[in-house]
């Protein structure tokens, strides 16, 4: 069995504050996709996760205490592949892949829209890029997991108030459309295709009390590819983590 996280952490060295590397040996995962690194390797004592038993690689975005992924394996890679080879997206240090002997992860982050029409564009864009770079990697690497931060509600179920939100980035028409065609080119949402039932979220605002009162939004996921499925065992969102806006979301998988 393998267990895989992933977790958009806002900051890993304000996670770190927040005694995340006790958290993280407690719940001692194989795998972990980490989104919003907000920093290089050389500004956080990452000691914490190789004295865990962890394989590291970070992907920081070019910019300073900005994006960047990263990947924690317990066992090592075969190959690490840093990157989409879409300069624009690299930059920003949206993309890593760990390749193992039957199957591959990768770390995502999708950008948000939510600062603006410049943005908002830059997010269309990377949609339309991510996926035909998907099409092409699936022919090398037909077992995918991309887990990360989508900053996509797909459904009305993965959002606390539908309507209010209709015209919000992260719950637009156009981006609903696009993840229902990601998964028709051959992914399942493992999360939901086990927990079918509302309220399960994994970002909340900082505003207005919202995760206590649960008004959240599901954006963060395992996406398998569909010959994975008979493979999936479990699949559940760990709110009592509270090191990030977002929360841990974990998949199980018989590897």
């Amino acid at each position: 069995m393998v267990k895989i996280l992933t977790y958009n952490v806002n900051g890993i060295r304000a996670a770190l504050r927040k005694d995340f590397s006790s958290w993280l040996k407690a719940t001692n995962p194989d795998v972990v996709c980490l989104q919003e690194i907000k920093a290089n390797p050389e500004q956080f004592e990452t000691s914490v996760f190789t004295d865990l038993g962890y394989h590291c690689f970070w992907n920081p975005a070019e910019k300073k205490g900005y994006s960047g992924v990263a990947i924690l394996s317990k066992t090592k890679p075969n190959q690490i592949q840093y990157g989409c080879g879409i300069a624009e997206i690299d930059f920003e240090g949206r993309v890593l892949k760990a390749d193992f002997d039957n199957f591959s992860v990768m770390s995502a982050y999708f950008p948000s829209g939510s600062s603006g029409d410049v943005r908002q564009a830059f997010k269309m864009k990377f949609l339309s890029q991510f996926q035909n770079y998907i099409n092409e990697l699936k022919k090398d690497f037909p077992k995918l997991i991309i887990s990360g931060d989508y900053n996509i509600c797909h459904k009305a179920i993965d959002i606390h108030n539908p309507q209010r939100n209709k015209n919000t980035s992260g719950f637009l028409p156009e981006e609903r459309e696009w993840m229902s065609g990601f998964i028709v080119s051959g992914f399942i949402d493992s999360f939901r295709s086990l927990n079918p039932e509302p309220h399960h979220y994994s970002w909340w605002s900082y505003r207005a009390n919202a995760r206590a009162k649960n008004l959240g939004w599901r954006i963060d996921y395992n996406m398998i590819s569909e010959n994975l499925l008979p493979n999936l065992s479990r699949s559940a969102i760990l709110s009592q983590a509270y090191h990030s806006d977002h929360c841990p979301v974990l998949v199980e998988m018989d590897l």
